[in-house]
């Protein structure tokens, strides 16, 4: 499926400039072309091209097909971004193509990065939303400073992965399959002791990823992973 995002094409009808370059440009479209498009709100449509202008394409909906996610419950990881971006935009392309609903990016004592900008992570996961054939795009949280972002409400299971000393299950064992999931994932650094302390007393279980020592990106990349296959092996009644 050739999939084009246009987060307003209910209201308006257009394609975004660059999806409109590349449909009329470089796809030569034309007027009465079929084009399937989403809006990364939760749905596919049927399009026909009325007006074939490489800044400003406009269609018509001839159809509307709902999207279903393969999970059903909510996946939000905030993690800290690391200094090289490379890392921790290939996290967020592989998060989007596995599953996530929402990504925030933490400030905390041992950050690498005080301050991100999210406009290419947004690029990159809409990208990955069409190569994945999904209509639904992931919130994107600016960075927000640990303390502060703990104590906002969450309505699921709640964790912090680290790598002190003391009794940690495996994410395995502690989660409950297709309920809501929030995963906090700290910097090359790890969180500080007092962060882990500070989130434990907001309500998130601390947590192992297993025995290997894992980078963010990975890190954050295997709790997604984890959690769909863990969804998907459950046997349903």
């Amino acid at each position: 499926m050739l999939l084009f995002y246009a987060p307003d094409v209910l209201i308006d009808g257009f394609l975004p400039e660059t999806e409109s370059q590349h449909c009329i440009r470089v796809l030569r479209k034309q007027i009465g072309d079929k084009l399937d498009v989403t809006d990364g709100k939760g749905a596919f449509y049927k399009a026909q091209i009325v007006e074939a202008h490489p800044k400003h394409c406009r269609v018509e909906i001839l159809e509307t097909i709902p999207y279903r996610p393969y999970w059903n419950n909510r996946i939000e990881i905030a993690v800290a971004p690391t200094k090289n971006l490379d890392r921790i935009e290939w996290f967020a392309e592989k998060a989007m193509e596995t599953g996530i609903n929402k990504i925030t990016f933490l400030k905390t004592r041992f950050s690498e990065r005080k301050e991100m900008k999210t406009d290419r992570i947004r690029k990159i996961l809409v990208s990955a939303m069409k190569q994945s054939e999904k209509a639904v795009l992931p919130e994107l949280q600016e960075m927000t400073d640990f303390k502060g972002f703990i104590t906002q409400p969450f309505s699921g299971q709640k964790a912090i992965a680290h790598c002190y000393a003391g009794e940690k299950p495996l994410l395995s064992q502690w989660y409950r399959p297709n309920e809501n999931i929030l995963v906090l994932i700290g910097p090359e650094g790890d969180f500080s002791e007092e962060e882990v302390a500070l989130a434990n007393r907001n309500g998130f279980q601390s947590i192992s990823l297993g025995e290997s020592r894992l980078r963010t990106e990975t890190a954050a990349l295997a709790v997604c992973f984890g959690v769909q296959v863990l969804n998907q092996c459950v046997v349903k009644e």
